[in-house]
Formats: structure tokens, C-alpha cells, sequence
């Protein structure tokens, strides 16, 4: 695996610079200038490269529902039915996860996805177990369920499909415009207090959009979003998430623009930087934001005790300090003013009914 360069042709519409070399790696490579000409070769080599493109490899899993005992997450178990997401946004705390595929947090988080082709066999087989209790399901908590393999995969709607027919609860967040196509399912089940969809809103600002989230919906696309599924009848909140010192500056009119579009209630945390994501962001900065680069850390490790990150249940979602303490008034201010709820969206558990095998019906 190797840190080297790589042509802005090469990676644009990409979030990462590098395919950088993930933390169990046992070689690293990286180019530098000897004196005798071999970078300026390597640069000329490259300047040959295209593009890059995207790559879909399937897997079969035995396990759908992920379970989750942090205290500072509302939700116990969840659902992605991919591994990467080709958004690219720079700040994915999900990244490191391909490391223990063997593969790069960098480049190869974005190009190089899997999809779990099974999922609901899988799931409706977990569902099915005597000793199943039902508990609001999260769906795309870790990389985007609307990505945009999802178009002609159709795993998140097969998985909602499934959800619909055992009436069991869900929420699921998302960057894309995509979920649109699945209101035929997602309105009935909202209707019956089944589902409730969050849209993440960093910016409304579309040049920065482009460089933090490069292959995501615009921001102006997905108020749009929001506007349909409010129009029809799902609950939607909206996710001001993550803010990011110097970076993110336009919370305040993100909140305003999406109680208008139809939100109603909101939430947001602070940008994370877990593992191999602590560089990325720096190589990120260092290739859009050089001149205020060394700033935006300062106030990010400021939040986090003077590390570049710190896991701690109580404050990873929200850091520590003065600038936390701000952001969090910030919010909590605007979200007052305003009128959002910032209850998460309660859902009827009451309603579920265990699946039969697949493909047999029930008798009542």
C-alpha cells in the first residue's frame, strides 16, 4: 500500500488524495525526491492515469443486524447494507472500517465497495428468531444506504421491503435524493408511525459541498428531498452534522432552510477524526484549506483535549471546551428560535409480526 502521489485528474469527484495505507499495514511506500529525477518521473507516469472507477465486489454475510451499546447513540442495532460509500465525504468516521478488509480508508474506501447480497435472507432470519424483541432499526448509520450503486443494487429497498411486510420500525439517514424513489414504501409504514428519514445538511454552501462530499446530492437538492417526504407524509429531521471549526460556518441557515422545507427535527455532533481519518482530513486541508489549515486543528484538538481525537462516550459527539460549548449554544439557540423538536422521532414498536420462511405468506 502506498502514500504516493496522485493527479488531481485522477481523483477528482473523489474525497481522498491518496490511497493511504491503512493502520495494519506492514509496508509503507512514499514518494520523495532522491536528486536524480525519479519524482519528476513518477509524476509524468501518472499524468498518464485515468480516472478512477468505481468497483462493486458482493459478499455473502452471516450476520445483518450490527448491535451498538454506546450510551451516546439513541439507536441498539442497525443496518448497512454497504461497506464504503462512494460519497467520498472527507470526514467519514465509517473509513477506517475497510482497513480490515485490507484495504485503504483513503482511495479505496470510495472506489472500492461491497455489497452484501444476501441481506435479506440474512435479516429475515434474525427477524424470525424466537428470542427476537423489536427495537427501532437505524439503517446507513455508517456508509450512505442511498449511495449510488444503490440505484440498480436495490439492497436498501429490498431491505425495506422486507421491514414493511414484518411492520417493523425504522429510521434511516442519508445524503441522497435517491430515497425519493422508495416513498411508495416509506409513506405507508410513516403513516403508521413505521418510519421516520433524516437528511444530512452540512452546508448550504454547494462549492464546499462539492469538496467535503464530492459524490453526494447537492445541497440545494436535498432540501428538496426534504420538501418531498414532509409533503408526503414522512416525519423528517435534519442533520447539521459534523460541524467543523472554520469550515462549516452556515449552521444557523442550514437549520432555517430545512424547517422551511418541511424538517421538524434536528440534531447535529462535531467532526470526528478516528484513526486513519486524523490524516486524511489533514491531507484534505492541506490541499483545499492550506493557509488556514493549522487553525481549523488547533480549534478541532481543542475540542478534544489537545488530541487530534478522543473516544470517549461521554464527548465524542459533541467535544469539550470553548469551541464545543459555542457550537452547542449555537445550536440550541437556533433550534429554540426556530421551533424544532430535538426529540428523536418515536416510533410504534408495537405493530411487529415475526416473518415466515422466505417466500411463504402467513395465514393471519
Amino acid at each position: 500500500m502506498t502514500d504516493a502521489f496522485i493527479p488531481l485528474h485522477v481523483i477528482k469527484g473523489r474525497g481522498a488524495a491518496t490511497r493511504l495505507a491503512h493502520r495494519f499495514e506492514r509496508e509503507v511506500r512514499d514518494a520523495y525526491d532522491d536528486g536524480w529525477g525519479t519524482l519528476e518521473e513518477g509524476v509524468a507516469e501518472a499524468e498518464g492515469l485515468q480516472p478512477l472507477q468505481t468497483e462493486v465486489r458482493f459478499e455473502d454475510v452471516k450476520s445483518v443486524l450490527g448491535g451498538n451499546e454506546s450510551p451516546d447513540i439513541y439507536f441498539d442495532r442497525s443496518i448497512n447494507p454497504y461497506r464504503g460509500c462512494e460519497h467520498g465525504c472527507i470526514y467519514c468516521f465509517a473509513r477506517p472500517t475497510h482497513s480490515y478488509l485490507n484495504l485503504s480508508p483513503g482511495l479505496d474506501f470510495e472506489t472500492r465497495l461491497i455489497a452484501k447480497r444476501n441481506i435479506v435472507e440474512v435479516l429475515r432470519a434474525e427477524l424470525g428468531r424466537r428470542n427476537y424483541r423489536p427495537n427501532q432499526i437505524a439503517i446507513g448509520t455508517a456508509t450512505d444506504c442511498y449511495q449510488p450503486i444503490e440505484r440498480e443494487l436495490r439492497l436498501t429497498r429490498s431491505v425495506i421491503e422486507l421491514l414493511s411486510e414484518v411492520r417493523h420500525p425504522f429510521g434511516l439517514v442519508t445524503k441522497s435524493s435517491a430515497v425519493e424513489r422508495d416513498l411508495d414504501l416509506i409513506a405507508p409504514m410513516a403513516a403508521a408511525k413505521l418510519a421516520a428519514v433524516y437528511v444530512t445538511i452540512t452546508t448550504l454552501d454547494g462549492e464546499l459541498a462539492r469538496k467535503l462530499e464530492p459524490r453526494a446530492a447537492a445541497p440545494h437538492r436535498r432540501l428538496r428531498t426534504v420538501r418531498t417526504l414532509a409533503e408526503a407524509g414522512v416525519p423528517v429531521g435534519v442533520s447539521v452534522a459534523p460541524q467543523i471549526p472554520f469550515v462549516t460556518e452556515d449552521m444557523e441557515q442550514v437549520l432555517e432552510a430545512a424547517w422551511e422545507a418541511g424538517a421538524r427535527s434536528a440534531f447535529y455532533t462535531v467532526i470526528r477524526l478516528p484513526w486513519e481519518v486524523a490524516p486524511l482530513f489533514k491531507q484534505w486541508l492541506a490541499l483545499h484549506y492550506p493557509q488556514r489549515a493549522d487553525r481549523i486543528m488547533a480549534r478541532i484538538r481543542e475540542m478534544r483535549g489537545g488530541k487530534d481525537y478522543d473516544a470517549d462516550f461521554g464527548t465524542r459527539m459533541t467535544g469539550t471546551g470553548l469551541w464545543a460549548e459555542l457550537i452547542r449554544q449555537r445550536f440550541e439557540k437556533a433550534t429554540r428560535r426556530i421551533g424544532f423538536n430535538r426529540e428523536r422521532i418515536a416510533l410504534d414498536l408495537s405493530a411487529f409480526r415475526p416473518p415466515g420462511a422466505a417466500g411463504q405468506g402467513s395465514l393471519f
